[in-house]
């Protein structure tokens, strides 16, 4: 028996030695499709009054959960639009025990309406209420399954890149056309315990003629790795601002023809492409630690420049709350109002999760790539709207391990992240072109995108 003056000489001597970080990890999944019955279902993306008139593949809930033998983090992403903030409280009220909980969504235009943007007509939300807790519901389902099944993992990562797998549908042209994949298994058995796969692109592929709801390619993307690797898949997205889209990639079926975009065979096809591109990224991947963990959050008080957005939320189309807006992102206090006269704001959260020797950046929206990696165009094109902006801090120069990821939509969706110099609202219009892109009117405003990456820059600098 140890008596406690001898323990703290063993302490002392350093004989008696601590526990070292050990990464345990666990996969869950949810169906959270909804019920297509009396009520309507107003489907997400492309423009009001999109009805579901089936289910042709599930909208699911994939959560993984991961410890590091302290602290215990979870991180799910949903197959649908995207989620605001509060929702996101919702589910994390219902959980403890947690570091952190990340909510994500894969963009899908093809599930249902859950930010209220496309209801019958341009002044009625889309979002069923009773779906959207039920919703939130699925998510701490799957992520309590996730943490039912956790075990001891090793990890491994590796990435691939095919720029020909993305159509940028903004000037300039700038790709993040890489794919990331953790790939966990248990020490003493071959099989693998689940892959989590980070892609960066709009789920689009079917249009806006398509009535049958779908988790788009992410279900093709997603089965097909299944089938190979015999384990659970969670997918996240990444960087799809500027815009990162599956729309106008061509993707040829077995005899060389083109596949329409519209369809589910190109849907499928296009999916099964990403699930090869990931299978690319795992023939090279290497051991990686990932423990111990180091989570980070802050939140971040952006002000609301889009007149449409302000007008939304008077009229009870976008349900969250907004603040006055003095210029300072990080008030001491918050003030809510409901004067849209005067400036506003709405509160959201940023995220750096360090997990040993990798790196995740959580942001809350599309940001273009521009702005993950360091980008921006210089000198800036004579059509812009704010020449003399400074370029936004890019978030990956930030990250200063080998390993590093971007999750998008990550606890918020607040539309486009823009570089601030390239915002191009006004004529004359940057390229030469004879109106503006398309992006801005799905932005909170100029504002938004330097905010965020100083904000960004400055949590990972925090000790």
């Amino acid at each position: 028996m140890i008596t406690r003056f001898a323990f703290v000489l063993l302490l002392a001597s350093g004989n008696f030695a601590m526990a070292e970080p050990q990464l345990s990890v666990g996969f869950g999944e949810v169906d959270v499709s909804p019920v297509i019955g009396p009520k309507p279902v107003f489907m997400a993306g492309f423009g009001q009054d999109r009805r579901a008139t089936k289910i042709h593949d599930p909208i699911m809930a994939r959560a993984v959960v991961m410890s590091d033998g302290t602290k215990k983090i979870a991180m799910v992403c949903v197959d649908v639009v995207g989620l605001f903030l509060p929702s996101v409280e919702n589910v994390r009220k219902q959980l403890v025990g947690y570091e952190t909980v990340l909510v994500s969504s894969t963009h899908n235009h093809e599930g249902p309406d859950t930010l209220g943007l496309w209801g019958s007509n341009p002044f009625r939300s889309g979002v069923d209420a009773d779906y959207l807790k039920s919703l939130e519901n699925g998510i701490v389902a799957a992520i309590q399954k996730a943490d039912k099944s956790l075990q001891i993992a090793t990890a491994e990562i590796g990435t691939a890149r095919d720029a020909s797998l993305l159509h940028d549908a903004r000037l300039p042209n700038i790709k993040h056309d890489e794919i990331v994949v953790l790939r966990f298994r248990n020490p003493k058995q071959a099989k693998p315990l689940g892959l989590l796969v980070q892609w960066n692109c709009h789920p689009e592929t079917l249009d806006s003629r398509n009535t049958e709801i779908s988790a788009d390619y992410v279900h093709a993307t997603v089965e097909s790795l299944r089938k190979t690797h015999g384990c659970p898949i969670a997918y996240f997205t990444g960087t799809v601002g500027g815009l990162m889209s599956s729309l106008h990639v061509e993707v040829k079926n077995d005899k060389g023809v083109s596949l329409k975009d519209g369809t589910f065979e190109k849907t499928d096809a296009y999916g099964e492409l990403v699930a090869g591109l990931a299978d690319k990224a795992l023939a090279k991947a290497v051991a990686v630690n990932l423990v111990p963990f180091d989570i980070r959050t802050q939140p971040v008080l952006l002000p609301i420049e889009n007149g449409l957005y302000r007008i939304a939320w008077q009229v009870g189309k976008l349900r969250r709350s907004i603040y006055k807006w003095d210029g300072d992102s990080s008030p001491a206090k918050l003030n809510e109002t409901k004067d849209i006269s005067q400036p506003v704001a709405v509160l959201s959260e940023i995220g750096y999760l360090k997990l040993g020797d990798l790196e995740i950046a959580a942001i809350p929206g599309e940001i273009y790539p521009e702005l993950v990696l360091a980008k921006v165009q210089d000198p800036v094109d004579a059509g812009a709207d704010y020449p003399d902006a400074a370029i936004e801090p890019a978030i990956y120069p930030q990250l200063r391990s080998k390993h590093k990821m971007l999750i998008g939509l990550a606890n918020d969706e607040l539309g486009y992240f823009i570089p601030k110099r390239q915002w191009d609202e006004k004529a004359p219009y940057c390229y030469g072109l004879k109106k503006s892109q398309y992006g801005e009117i799905n932005s909170i405003g100029p504002e938004a995108a330097p905010i965020i990456c100083e904000a960004f820059r400055k949590l990972v600098l925090r000790k």
